[in-house]
């Protein structure tokens, strides 16, 4: 059974860029992209993704929102946020959150990919 990844981001040209770089790592599942926050929140109920690699600024919900709103879920993802912003109060919420981690968009092939790759290896399958 692979690990299902979903990614949440409004920017295109970003999930063009870092959906190849996903479905490339072995033992896991491109599941969806979102490109908002109601999106994300619809797919992930379906599509029951094991992590959410979420932007934290989107439309109509962003990534914060999405992940406070999974909190209850019985089937609660992992969350990795990713984001341009750095700033502190971003990585605080992110913790009180449970999120896995917080990266920035550019460190994505230097630091998420082997940060994915180790929570991979070390879920059951």
């Amino acid at each position: 059974m692979k690990f299902k990844i979903m990614l949440a981001d409004d920017n295109r040209n970003y999930l063009a860029t870092i959906s190849p770089l996903i479905r490339s790592l072995q033992g896991v599942e491109l599941v969806g992209q979102a490109h908002d926050g109601i999106e994300a929140l619809t797919m992930a109920t379906v599509l029951l993704p094991d992590l959410v690699l979420l932007d934290i600024a989107m439309p109509r919900l962003n990534g914060l929102e999405v992940a406070g709103r999974m909190q209850g879920w019985p089937h609660k993802p992992r969350i990795v946020f990713l984001s341009m912003h750095q700033q502190d109060s971003y990585r605080v919420a992110a913790r009180e959150l449970d999120a896995e981690g917080y990266f920035n968009k550019s460190d994505f092939v230097s630091e998420v990919l082997p940060f994915i790759e180790r929570i991979v290896q070390q879920t059951p399958q």
